[in-house]
């Protein structure tokens, strides 16, 4: 008899154990990079004045994006952001690397921004006001009842 208590409390014990290492895991955090981040080599070999948008490509790849409006302005966007299960994201690292070329395609300026080069910005919480009532489903059910006639059939009257 004492033979099966110590197996019931080893297994007891093993899958609480289970059930501890399971926990632990869940709660540990993730780190996840994302981005084109370009190595400080590739970097320091864009000289401006010298450098086109084709040696820039073929040194830093596609960019994340470019500029809509204004000068020629190609931008690589990286970061890295850790998880803890069901919470929010932390972001522990942002990097954005600028790259202005001239009309001509010759790189002009190279520029490189951090987390602490962001601002934080607050949507503004307001609606625009429309014309005419606002109504309920049972009011616009309501309000078609009887409005529609089939003129197929007072056509075909004799």
């Amino acid at each position: 008899m004492t033979r099966s208590v110590v197996r019931g409390g080893i297994a007891s014990r093993l899958t609480t154990m289970g059930a501890l290492v399971a926990l632990v895991a869940a709660c540990s955090s993730i780190i996840e990079n994302r981005g084109n981040s370009p190595s400080a080599d590739f970097l320091s070999q864009i000289k401006p004045g010298v450098q086109t948008k084709e040696d820039v490509s073929s040194l830093l790849g596609t960019p994340s994006t470019t500029s809509n409006f204004g000068d020629e302005t190609w931008y690589y966007i990286s970061g890295r952001e850790e998880y803890y299960a069901f919470f929010y994201p932390e972001e522990l690292e942002r990097k954005i690397i600028s790259v202005h070329f001239d009309a001509h395609g010759v790189v002009t300026d190279l520029k490189t921004y951090g987390l602490k080069d962001g601002r934080i910005i607050q949507p503004v919480e307001q609606t625009t006001p429309t014309a005419g009532t606002e109504m309920t489903v049972l009011q616009q059910f309501l309000g078609n009842v009887g409005r529609f006639s089939n003129t197929k059939d007072k056509d075909k009257a004799p």
